[in-house]
């Protein structure tokens, strides 16, 4: 097994630098620092997973790439430029589907792409809403609203909706975490053919080992909050594009699946399991 420290490249700037990233909230009782030191640099299409105990501030991290929260030291650079706010090269998917329940599906996307492309042809934009919606399997359910579709639609929607801006990076704060197992194995599929489409960069949290074996380039396994920061980043080997059955079969997938438990279990245990 290889673990990969975290390092500045020399020749070349990342595409996406954590660099030295502290997060510091004043409190009743003094300082809390969330988020001690953290480095980590991210190329251009890569698939990354975090995990770690809850509390020890994965969503924070996500939230300054996503440019909702940001540092109280250190940076966060995107293509060498700084994140001081949200935008259209970062979109997030969360896991309770952030849809307005009033709309369509088709409607639901149709409002973001207009947002962010207002001058676009009107036909261009309603070909993007209806070419994303047929890339996650909604093809027939644009008219659906959604209380009238399943937490698994939904969140179709909702990464159709993330990818018709054409992002430069999709995060992906826990987005399977609320299905039943048969839908999340059913998305996590699909959502590796859709990359494999695009290759757009993607930071995913996850608190499923196995999902994250099966998705990622790379598992960023942080310590314990407070003072959290990146206590080792995980290389997957396993080629693409890939398969479920034959990863795990593979010897190499439990020697990486132990390793992590034991670093969440052992080396890093907590009350609250995430």
């Amino acid at each position: 097994m290889q673990k990969l420290k975290t390092t500045n490249t020399i020749n070349r700037q990342p595409f996406l630098e954590i660099k030295e990233v502290c997060k510091v909230y004043p409190t009743k009782k003094g300082p809390f620092t969330v988020l001690d030191g953290v480095n980590l640099n991210v190329e251009q299409g890569e698939f990354i997973c975090v995990i770690g105990h809850s509390g020890c501030g994965k969503s924070t991290l996500l939230n300054m790439v996503s440019g909702f929260n940001f540092p109280t030291t250190g940076q966060v650079l995107l293509e060498g430029q700084p994140i001081t706010k949200p935008g259209p090269d970062r979109m997030v998917v969360f896991q309770n589907y952030a849809l307005l329940p009033w709309r369509t599906a088709f409607e639901n996307i149709y409002l973001a792409v207009n947002a962010v492309y207002p001058t676009k042809p009107e036909a261009e934009k309603r070909a993007i809403v209806r070419e994303h919606l047929a890339m996650v399997g909604l093809g027939d359910a644009m008219e659906k609203k959604p209380m009238q579709m399943s937490g698994g639609m939904r969140q179709r929607v909702s990464i159709a909706r993330a990818l018709a801006i054409r992002p430069k990076v999709l995060i992906l704060d826990e987005p399977f975490g609320a299905l039943d197992a048969i839908t999340k194995e059913e998305l996590q599929e699909e959502l590796l053919k859709i990359w494999g489409d695009n290759r757009c960069t993607v930071l995913m949290i996850t608190h499923d080992i196995d999902e994250a074996l099966f998705l990622a380039d790379k598992l960023v396994m942080m310590t314990n909050g407070p003072h959290a920061k990146i206590g080792e980043v995980m290389e997957i080997p396993f080629s693409r594009p890939r398969d479920r059955a034959r990863i795990m079969e593979d010897p190499q997938y439990y020697q990486l699946r132990n390793y992590a438990l034991d670093f969440l279990f052992n080396r890093f245990a907590h009350d609250d399991v995430g």
